[in-house]
Order: C-alpha cells, then sequence, then structure tokens
C-alpha cells in the first residue's frame, strides 16, 4: 500500500493532506476537499453545536438555515437533518467554487448574525467525507435520515421535522 493509499484508508475522509495518523489519535479533523473535472464531488459535512448544546432542532432555526444555504451558493446544499446538536449535510460545489472549509465558516457566520443569540453556538471546527462511490450517497443517507429514529426523537424518519432536501445532487 503506498503512503496517499494508506492515507486514505487511515481517515483521509477526502483530504487533500490526509494523515497515516489514526483517526482516533487525531484532536482535530484534517480538511482539503479536492475537486476533480471528471469526477464529481461530493461531500458529506457534520457540524455540531458548541459543546454540543441541544439548540439547534427548532423551526426558527430550520428556516434560517434554508435561508442561509440558499444564499450560500459557493455549495450547494442537498439533503440535510437537522438534530438538536448536530447537523448532517450533502454539499456539492457550487458558483464560485469556494474552499469547503470557508463556505462552512461563512453560513455560520450568516446563521449566527440572522440568529442574534449568543448562546446559540457553533463549534470551531466541522467532519467532512468526500464520497467515493454512487452508492456512498445512499447508504450515508440512509444512516442520516434515522438519525432521530435511533436517538428517539421521532417513530419514523419521515416524522422528523427538521429535514430535506435543497438541491438535487448527482453523482
Amino acid at each position: 500500500m503506498s503512503p496517499e493509499t494508506e492515507g486514505d484508508t487511515l481517515g483521509g475522509r477526502g483530504s487533500c493532506r490526509a494523515s497515516a495518523e489514526p483517526m482516533q489519535k487525531r484532536r482535530h479533523p484534517t480538511h482539503g476537499v479536492e475537486i476533480f473535472d471528471n469526477v464529481p464531488t461530493i461531500v458529506f459535512l457534520t457540524v455540531c453545536t458548541k459543546n454540543r448544546k441541544p439548540w439547534l432542532a427548532t423551526e426558527e432555526n430550520h428556516e434560517i438555515l434554508r435561508a442561509v444555504w440558499k444564499e450560500a451558493t459557493a455549495w450547494f446544499v442537498g439533503r440535510y437533518v437537522i438534530m438538536p446538536d448536530h447537523l448532517h449535510l450533502f454539499a456539492s460545489p457550487g458558483i464560485p467554487a469556494l474552499p469547503l472549509e470557508s463556505w462552512v465558516k461563512y453560513w455560520k457566520s450568516q446563521f449566527s448574525k440572522r440568529k442574534k443569540d449568543a448562546e446559540c453556538r457553533w463549534q470551531t471546527d466541522h467532519w467532512d467525507y468526500r464520497l467515493r462511490k454512487p452508492d456512498d450517497y445512499d447508504s450515508k443517507w440512509d444512516y442520516v435520515v434515522n438519525n432521530p429514529v435511533r436517538h428517539q426523537l421521532a417513530r419514523t424518519a419521515e416524522e422528523w421535522p427538521f429535514q430535506g432536501c435543497l438541491f438535487e445532487l448527482r453523482w
């Protein structure tokens, strides 16, 4: 196994700066999603609230996030699920193309400006994973959409109100 391949296997998370260090020893996630012209780019993203405080899953926050994501077109948000203390979403590069990290910082700051509540704060970082094959999108979505059921917040995935899809992301 080459060093480049080993980094992807042990926690590259779609990053161009992947480390061969096992994920459990890392203190911060590795970032840097490479975008290739000949391969679709879809990223699975997890963003948490500061100290995992459960303030996120409300109708107001859902509306603010949808508005911010629609306006922040450097990345297009596909399917998403908002949980009380974190959210999962799938995104693909938009226009103008910006690094994922810059886009995440931007929409978190826009959300905070609109929310105007000092108690509603985000963790500084996020986790991202570049999907590598078409089946990854469906399997990750199955996991994400059932999060509210696993956390006993809903009986079925369909009844959880804080989820949706803004743009259809195609492999």
